[in-house]
């Protein structure tokens, strides 16, 4: 996940910096530099690329993962998670009074 500039986040933004590490990984996701089903590094390693704490990347995983972008598999590590399509996803209405 390496690029040619290193990207850091900016510690005097108003917006938390776990947030800012997942606006960052969402945006490669988007672009397509991280495809589906590609593995992130380990915690250590995204936190040493970034610059931040380990718990702060424990925290923007989990927020990915909540968000349905991240799928974490014991022992194997964090995916990339393929999108739900509009048939798959369970209908929030359904069951609910009109």
């Amino acid at each position: 996940m390496a690029d040619e500039h290193q990207w850091r986040p900016d510690p005097t933004s108003h917006v938390y910096v776990y947030l800012q590490v997942v606006h960052r990984i969402t945006e490669q996701i988007r672009t397509g530099r991280l495809p589906v089903g590609a593995r992130l590094p380990g915690e250590r390693d995204l936190a040493e690329e970034y610059g931040v704490a380990v718990n702060t990347i424990r925290r923007a995983i989990r927020e990915l993962r909540d968000q349905g972008l991240l799928i974490t598999v014991p022992v194997k590590g964090t995916f990339v998670r393929a999108e739900e399509s509009a048939s798959d996803a369970p209908d929030k209405n359904e069951g609910a009074a009109d």
